[in-house]
């Protein structure tokens, strides 16, 4: 990685054909969720070497020096930015302020598009009305607050610390304080839930009124808490009949309430309603990662930043990028990268991307009821809802 993050003069090639967002991450938390194994740190893991550096109360800064960064990187490039996601860790951690400093900062070197969408991630616990109206009177319009469950025990083991009704309150709040846009996120197959408990979730989730709902299988990562505490016989392992169980659930409640899904674990009202943001990764369009650990990718170029916030500081107090390395993708890692991507989306993937394997493979996949057949004879694979509980399975055989 250059000390100066220039990038090779293809990246940018046919740019103004792409959209350009970006990702800045807030890699600061209250506490530690058991199964979370994001680049995240605590107060008490952050004290030590570099704890002056990271601290939060000089963060926006820094990430304000990178995003000057990136328009010295990208030059004349003209485009304004599409979407901005600030995620972590909780984002929330920090004053409203920070993040709308943070915010304008890309404003004032790239420009917001006119329908640009501007999204925060955000704790239950961690916001009030007056934050929520700063955020929306800064240039926020879409915030994901992280509800995982309803159920008190469920958020135990998650080892999630905001109150039961809490996260419903912050849409109401969110609402009031004239967001356009609101995501709920939850968490399905932790030990110890029911299919009761799951449908409890799913009830509270949607009577909330939220227009975008994500819903993720839990995954226990090695390293967390969760995997010791499984490894240790404290509580059950999680299982795939049970996830495939709950996704089914969870479609047929939000068909029902009137989301559609537009990726496999993400359901919308309304096309406006959807994650622009993340469609930005799943169809391999450019977005620059601002933030200890980012990952960011322009023109088939891919780099990802320091982890720890302390080194990330430093780098950028030295002038230099906090990029600690990165990789230009090969025509078939960008073909394979599509499939892989686009095959989660409603819209599916072009037939015409598969090699001879591939297409015998969705052949087989078309018989087996995986993919639509309205969409194959139209060029496209495109998952049924049935494929959808097999997605993994079915792109590995694609991409051959």
């Amino acid at each position: 990685m250059p000390e100066d993050g220039a990038l090779p003069a293809h990246a940018l090639e046919g740019a103004g054909e792409r959209p350009l967002g970006f990702y800045l991450h807030v890699p600061y938390c209250a506490t530690r969720c058991g199964y979370c194994d994001f680049n995240t740190y605590t107060a008490s893991e952050l004290r030590g070497a570099g704890g002056v550096l990271a601290s939060r109360d000089n963060y926006a800064g820094q990430v304000a020096e990178e995003v000057r960064l990136a328009r010295k990187v990208l030059g004349d490039d003209p485009r304004p930015v599409r979407t901005v996601f600030v995620g972590g860790g909780t984002p929330t951690l920090l004053a409203a302020g920070d993040l709308v400093r943070m915010l304008g900062a890309i404003r004032d070197e790239f420009g917001l598009a006119d329908d640009a969408e501007v999204t925060t991630e955000a704790n239950p616990e961690s916001v009030d009305p007056a934050y929520l109206e700063e955020l929306r009177a800064g240039g926020f319009n879409r915030i994901s607050f992280g509800m995982q469950s309803a159920r008190p025990h469920v958020l135990r083991i998650l080892d999630r610390t905001h109150t039961p009704g809490r996260p419903e309150q912050c849409v109401a709040e969110a609402r009031a304080a004239g967001f356009e846009h609101v995501n709920l996120d939850l968490i399905y197959g932790t030990p110890g839930e029911s299919d009761d408990d799951w449908r409890a979730s799913l009830d509270a989730a949607v009577g909330a009124g939220p227009d975008h709902v994500s819903a993720y299988a839990l995954i226990v990562e090695e390293g967390t808490q969760l995997a010791r505490r499984i490894r240790r016989g404290e509580v059950p392992m999680t299982d795939d009949d049970v996830h495939a169980d709950r996704y089914l659930i969870a479609d047929e409640a939000f068909e029902k309430a009137g989301f559609s899904w537009y990726e496999v674990s993400n359901w919308a009202t309304s096309e406006a309603g959807r994650c622009l943001h993340n469609e930005l990764y799943w169809r391999g369009a450019d977005w620059w990662g601002a933030g200890p650990g980012a990952h960011s990718h322009v023109g088939g170029v891919r780099w990802w930043n320091v982890k720890h916030p302390g080194a990330y500081a430093a780098a950028l107090g030295a002038g230099k990028s906090p990029g600690a390395g990165r990789e230009v993708l090969a025509d078939e890692d960008r073909r394979v990268e599509r499939i892989l991507l686009e095959l989660r989306l409603r819209e599916g993937v072009e037939l015409a991307l598969l090699k001879p394997a591939g297409l015998a493979a969705a052949g087989r996949a078309l018989g087996d009821g995986l993919l639509e057949e309205e969409a194959y004879a139209a060029g496209r694979a495109v998952l049924t809802l049935r494929g959808r509980l097999l997605a993994d399975a079915v792109v590995r055989d694609l991409v051959d």
